[in-house]
């Protein structure tokens, strides 16, 4: 039984649709999934260490600040239909997992225009275009956010679920969990900050925390600090028995289990992994973002009491000190908002999508 699944260009729409192949083929061992992408998107590099059969495209997105580009995104996409149909002729795919981005509208307009079910995945509180274009004729839509489903239009038929982003299930045994905070020389009474700007680091974060810890940490607090591989030269010199400066953590887990509070973007994903392991956030919502998707992340996580929504234009040095010593001295808002981060968690998303596309959509028991 095959499934096409589409999307990346960002790891945001891949890695969602990576775990949702897993838990399907966890779920039903017949399902054949099969990968399609774009050859300029992360997927690229991605999806030639996994377990799965893709096919990278030529796909563009739309050029909004360079029109005269969009000739590529037009005839890159009447050449991804034509392949796509070539790929269902040999075998006819069962439905279509969509998880947004441009790679994935190529996939999903085949779709719908040879009457194959589609399954949408929206990973952020405000749809992308794809999703939106594509929801009133989905017999599923799985969303990150519930908040997701007031800015989007599916038909009678489609069944909504507010399953959350896919991600690796949380798991540490207290043996991991000791053993990462003497990595690190972290006591008992350590005010932990974990700062991620994501798999490539953020310049933005990078800058204001070398400001903070210039002007001088409060004490009490350490910081567990990637940077991103990039980045790490310039910020290496910084290291000192409370300033962990590291290029990249892997596994994020252990950073994950020993963090009080976190400092990061506001990406769908990065904010279900803080969730599901209640970890409390101050988000810095990347302002280049599409429809500036991450500032309605970052204040949908703040409503829900969960996050301190931080702008970028507000970001430096002060405000760290500023934001991160009130909580240094306010353990029981630290705690509410640790357990309203965990009310949000969904650690089991990518199973429950799967069962969801396995009885309502392939039909399966």
């Amino acid at each position: 039984m095959r499934v096409f699944f589409a999307g990346g260009g960002t790891g945001g729409h891949l890695y969602p649709g990576l775990a949702i192949a897993r838990a399907l083929v966890s779920r039903v061992p017949a399902v054949q999934p099969h990968f399609i992408g774009a050859k300029r998107g992360i997927e690229r590099d991605v999806l030639p260490g996994t377990e799965f059969p893709h096919t990278l495209l030529e796909l563009h997105p739309l050029y909004r600040s360079a029109p005269w580009r969009n000739w590529r995104t037009l005839t890159g996409g009447v050449g991804a239909l034509r392949t796509i149909g070539q790929l269902a002729s040999h075998a006819r795919p069962a439905c279509i997992v969509g998880t947004g981005g441009y790679a994935a509208a190529a996939a999903l307009a085949w779709g719908r225009w040879a009457g194959v079910p589609l399954v949408l995945h929206e990973c952020d509180s405000f749809p992308g275009k794809v999703t939106r274009l594509f929801a009133p004729r989905a017999a599923l839509l799985s969303l990150g956010f519930p908040e997701a489903e007031q800015r989007l239009a599916p038909g009678p038929s489609t069944r909504v679920a507010p399953f959350g982003n896919p991600i690796a299930v949380p798991s540490i045994t207290e043996a991991q969990r000791a053993a990462a905070r003497a990595r690190w020389g972290l006591d008992a009474g350590t005010f932990t900050v974990l700062v991620v700007g994501g798999s490539q680091g953020s310049a933005a974060l990078n800058a204001a925390v070398a400001a903070w810890v210039a002007e001088g940490i409060p004490d009490g607090i350490t910081l567990i600090w990637a940077t991103g591989r990039a980045h790490h030269a310039q910020y290496a010199a910084l290291a000192s028995p409370r300033v962990h400066v590291e290029a990249y953590l892997s596994p994020i887990a252990e950073a994950y289990a020993v963090a009080d509070v976190a400092l990061t973007r506001a990406g769908a994903m990065t904010i279900a992994e803080l969730c599901a392991w209640g970890v409390p956030a101050v988000l810095v919502p990347l302002p280049t973002a599409a429809q500036d998707h991450q500032s309605h992340n970052a204040r949908t996580l703040a409503e829900a009491g969960a996050a301190i929504h931080l702008p970028q234009s507000g970001l430096d040095g002060a405000a760290l000190q500023a934001t991160f010593g009130a909580l240094l001295q306010q353990p029981d808002t630290r705690r509410a908002m640790s357990e309203a981060a965990r009310r949000r968690g969904r650690p089991d998303a990518a199973a429950r999508i799967a069962d969801a596309i396995a009885t309502h959509v392939l039909r399966l028991p």
